[in-house]
């Protein structure tokens, strides 16, 4: 799945609020966290693997560990919105049985 245009405007937006790409502060992270909570409970969907050939390709981040770093923050926020939001993973079948 290929990044919606909001998710594009987030990275542009983390790339340009980033002081160092080569070690993130605590408010780099805060802010990332926050960002990537935003887009979630807005509906915002991701692939983590796409995230990463964006930055691949962005240029700028040359630091593996830290992307590494960003890649991991994206993946918790979603690992825990997932957790807090049990009805996403109800199934749409119906074991009912139907008379």
């Amino acid at each position: 799945m290929p990044l919606s245009n909001n998710i594009i405007i987030s990275l542009n937006e983390i790339t340009a609020s980033v002081s160092s790409k080569k070690h993130l502060k605590p408010e780099d992270e805060t802010m990332i966290k926050g960002i990537f909570q935003n887009i979630l409970e807005s509906g915002g969907i991701f692939n983590i693997d796409e995230i990463e050939s964006w930055f691949a390709l962005e240029g700028s981040w040359h630091d593996k560990s830290t992307v590494e770093r960003i890649l991991n923050i994206v993946h918790y926020q979603q690992a825990k919105y997932d957790a807090n939001n049990k009805l996403k993973f109800m199934s749409d079948d119906c074991s009912c049985s139907k008379s």
